[in-house]
């Protein structure tokens, strides 16, 4: 393996989003949004460089190189999610009993599952200002907002909740299925 004597990842700030380094933590912002992540290991450092971010690494092993493009990753998705947003999107699929999708609350209710009479909750953890959750043409989730991981988590909570147990699942294929993830 090639020895290199140093990583550096520039990650470059969109227009609008602004940064801030303290003790460690990254903390990006734009309008009223902001996202704060710990960047703290003894030889990886993050920093700021003529308005951009630099993820940096001198004389790196293996990991910590890995390590570096991680945080080059994480960093680029808190930009992109301030900038643009990231949005799943899940569809109820049935065959012969039709479901209800519901939001209430902090809970999205699933009714009428194979013709379940107790529905089934799935857990939504965060705020609808951080993770918004949207139910359209009585078939189709809409999970949208900044962080990319808090809204992939929501939508695996929901997927998670449909999950069939006891029967065969190439025959029994009904449930809420992410079908996009976009930006």
């Amino acid at each position: 393996m090639v020895k290199l004597d140093h990583i550096k990842h520039v990650i470059e700030l969109s227009d609008g989003v602004g940064a801030g380094i303290d003790e460690g933590t990254v903390t990006l912002s734009k309008d009223s949004t902001s996202l704060s992540r710990e960047f703290i290991h003894s030889r990886v450092s993050v920093s700021m460089n003529d308005g951009n971010l630099e993820v940096f690494c001198d004389l790196p092993r293996r990991k910590e190189k890995a390590l570096a493009g991680t945080w080059a990753a994480h960093l680029r998705n808190m930009n992109k999610g301030l900038s643009e947003g990231f949005e799943y999107r899940l569809k109820a699929v049935y065959s012969h009993f039709p479901m209800t999708l519901k939001v209430q609350g902090s809970i999205l209710t699933i009714t009428n599952l194979f013709g379940e009479r107790i529905p089934r909750k799935a857990e939504l953890p965060w705020s609808p200002a951080e993770v918004t959750v949207k139910v359209e043409n009585k078939t189709e989730v809409v999970v949208s907002g900044a962080d990319k991981e808090k809204v992939g988590q929501t939508s695996a909570n929901i997927e998670r909740a449909c999950r069939i147990r006891g029967r065969d699942r190439r025959v029994f294929q009904d449930g809420v299925y992410i079908v996009q993830k976009g930006e």
